[in-house]
């Protein structure tokens, strides 16, 4: 007796010819609608751009506003102390996340699953700023460019984690056994079989890693806050200080130097963001 077939889905409603223009709809109100708002008016003299709005400028004023920017808002100086804080980090949570990740998904212990539970429990906990400042200060790097830095991997290392170790699981042990049959050590396994398998997935991180300290505020006001400058943190000073007050053009032009470095890394390297993003789903 044969079972009874399902009908078969009817794709010739209306659904499937309107969901495109949905989506398309729904990505150009929630992305490209903001990014034309900032750009467009960072173009403006400040009488147009006291409201901003989707109209064009009657007058381009790119040079002249942008040269405002980088001379009274300080950008070099923020640019450097973004970097000086950033690189590091990035470099850093990779490596070590990396490595932590390696021995979480090779090890078989009773002890790995609670130890992987506590890697990854930051992505969900959220550390507590006045315990933070506090052991900073207890330990002599409070307003210190290392305690930013050691700040930041604390709270991204579980990210790396995460993001890390499901994908060292699909790699076949053999390569790893090859390796060691040839006589290489553990720390030359990691370095030449397991880290150049990576990239996809570290790509992936890096990218948000760099998202989240790059626009950071929040900790570095209360960590190097007053002694040292970085972009977002600039940006808040000056425009705290009245710099910027109603001069929209003048903040959002700040806003689109900022988002430059950011965006030159993710265009250079979103083949490989992407490939991360699908990794897990392939292999």
């Amino acid at each position: 007796m044969r079972a009874p077939t399902l009908p078969a889905r009817d794709r010739s409603g209306v659904w499937p010819r309107v969901q495109p223009v949905v989506a398309l709809a729904a990505v150009a109100a929630v992305i490209a609608v903001p990014l034309y708002i900032v750009v467009i008016t960072s173009a403006k003299s400040q009488a147009e751009a006291l409201d901003p709005d989707l109209s064009w400028p009657t007058s381009w004023h790119w040079a002249e506003n942008y040269g405002a920017v980088w001379d009274q808002g300080r950008i070099p100086a923020a640019l450097w102390g973004s970097l000086l804080i950033m690189v590091p980090t990035v470099v850093g949570v990779l490596l070590l996340g990396s490595m932590a990740s390696w021995v979480l998904a090779r090890r078989a212990s009773r002890w790995v699953t609670p130890l992987y539970a506590l890697g990854i429990s930051g992505i969900v906990l959220p550390p507590a700023v006045v315990t933070v400042v506090l052991l900073l200060r207890q330990l002599g790097l409070a307003g210190t460019t290392v305690g930013m830095i050691g700040v930041y991997m604390g709270m991204y290392m579980s990210t790396v984690i995460f993001f890390v170790t499901g994908f060292i699981r699909t790699i076949p042990h053999e390569l790893e056994e090859a390796a060691r049959m040839d006589g290489a050590r553990p720390v030359t396994v990691f370095f030449r079989i397991i880290l150049p398998l990576l990239g996809p997935t570290l790509s992936t991180a890096t990218i948000l890693i760099c998202l989240y300290v790059w626009n950071d505020v929040f900790y570095a006001f209360f960590v190097v806050g007053g002694r040292m400058d970085t972009l977002p943190l600039n940006l808040y000073q000056v425009a705290s200080a009245g710099l910027y007050l109603e001069n929209w053009h003048l903040i959002f032009a700040y806003v689109v130097l900022m988002s430059l470095p950011l965006l030159v890394v993710f265009i250079v390297g979103q083949r490989r963001i992407i490939s991360g993003v699908t990794s897990g789903a392939v292999k």
